[in-house]
């Protein structure tokens, strides 16, 4: 893409309503449009950040066996009546609506009912099972508070994966392999170093859940991290029980701030049992489906990233998830820049993601708005270095500026 048709603008200063960072840098750098508290648009280069973050979910998922599906946001009272979460006292999130013909529907906070509900179509035997459905769906929660810029949001992307399983064994192996899936999207994402597997409470369906919690002062969690175990501990859980039962002392638990960017949690049968999904097990005996449920946020990863992954200048993406692989930029307006621009654009695009800036702009105004934007590489070209042959290539991570000859460029970048 040619920087010139992009129809988003750079700002200087972000919105005065704005208190988050994330939502700062994202909209100051044309990433995304706030609609309102906790609502935001993505623009042309946050789309394609959401996107990349959602391909890398999406692979993860698939590897351990997960089948992509869509289901709807409106949902039936009836349905979460069963399981008695339809009321506003145990779920106090939700957005409500009634249809012209005052049927009451609700939109979903999220979606173990219906999907429970739908997979009594297709289970019935222990040859069934298991199954490994998700999605990467809008959700709808009606927050009280919404102050994190895209980190909460009252409407946003959810990946929500829900494993049905025939024993608690199969069960179990599933939520490992879950576990390890979520470690390897974070660590694809460039946010791996600071984000712990976190025990939090179970509730009513096991001992401990899992959250996975990154190191950030944004963080509205408080958790205890013990770096030599790689183990973390949310504060609503750290008893002298919990403690013991993890093998861990707390003099070596530090307090940190941290940011929820994914959970996993054992539902036993407590969907199956309240909405009646069964299978006929191999002695023909009929049984309860157990459950699990897995949801990671691309929406609050993308506002995690730009939290943790930033400086005073901007954003600094990973090569996994920026919107582009590559940002050339042509300073001055002479023919010779120009045309050399355009042919390393060229080159460069057949393999890759490239974004050419080719306005008409000052060389400091070009340089601001490539560090706020983020993209992992600067190519810059102009007069001097061409008269050598070469061009500047920086490193927007390290700041570190090398030159770099024209038929190299290729090579260096992605060796």
């Amino acid at each position: 893409m040619k920087q010139s048709h992009l129809f988003t603008k750079t700002r200087k200063e972000a919105p005065k309503d704005e208190v988050s960072k994330n939502a700062q840098l994202l909209i100051r750098a044309g990433y995304i449009y706030k609609e309102m508290a906790g609502v935001y648009a993505f623009l042309p280069l946050g789309l394609r950040v959401m996107n990349r973050i959602c391909t890398v979910i999406r692979e993860e998922m698939n590897a351990i066996g997960g089948q992509e599906v869509l289901l709807t946001s409106l949902q039936k009272k009836e349905t979460w009546e069963k399981t008695g979460r339809f009321s506003d006292e145990v779920i106090d999130i939700w957005f409500k609506t009634k249809l012209k013909n005052d049927t009451d529907l609700g939109l979903a906070p999220t979606h173990e009912e219906p999907l429970t509900v739908l997979m009594r179509e297709y289970v019935h035997s222990y040859k069934d099972l298991p199954c490994y459905p998700y999605q990467i769906q809008t959700k709808f929660r009606n927050e009280t508070r919404a102050k994190s810029g895209i980190m909460r949001g009252r409407e946003f992307l959810m990946k929500d994966l829900y494993s049905f399983s025939k024993t608690q064994e199969e069960h179990d192996a599933f939520y490992e392999k879950a576990k390890e899936a979520y470690t390897k999207v974070f660590n694809r994402l460039g946010i791996g170093e600071w984000t712990f597997v976190t025990f939090a409470s179970g509730g009513s369906f096991s001992k401990f859940s899992h959250e996975f919690q990154t190191l950030s002062d944004a963080g509205e969690d408080v958790i205890y991290v013990d770096r030599e175990k790689n183990i973390a501990i949310n504060k609503e859980v750290m008893t002298g029980e919990v403690l013991a039962d993890l093998g861990v002392v707390r003099d070596d638990l530090v307090e940190e701030k941290a940011i929820e960017v994914g959970n996993i949690f054992s539902l036993g049968t407590r969907f199956s049992e309240s909405l009646d999904l069964t299978f006929t097990d191999q002695d023909g005996e009929n049984k309860e489906v157990i459950m699990g449920s897995y949801g990671i946020g691309p929406g609050r990863l993308m506002g995690t990233v730009a939290e943790v992954l930033s400086d005073e200048k901007g954003l600094i993406w990973p090569g996994s998830i920026a919107p582009f692989d590559v940002h050339i930029i042509a300073l001055g307006e002479s023919p010779e820049v120009q045309e050399q621009a355009t042919k390393l654009y060229e080159l460069l695009s057949k393999k890759f993601e490239v974004l050419l800036d080719d306005r008409v702009k000052s060389n400091g105004e070009k340089f601001a708005d490539a560090d706020l934007i983020g993209i992992p590489y600067q190519l810059v070209i102009g007069d001097r270095s061409l008269k050598d042959g070469q061009v500047e290539l920086k490193l927007r991570k390290m700041g570190e500026v090398t030159k770099v000859d024209l038929a190299k460029v290729e090579s260096l970048i992605f060796s």
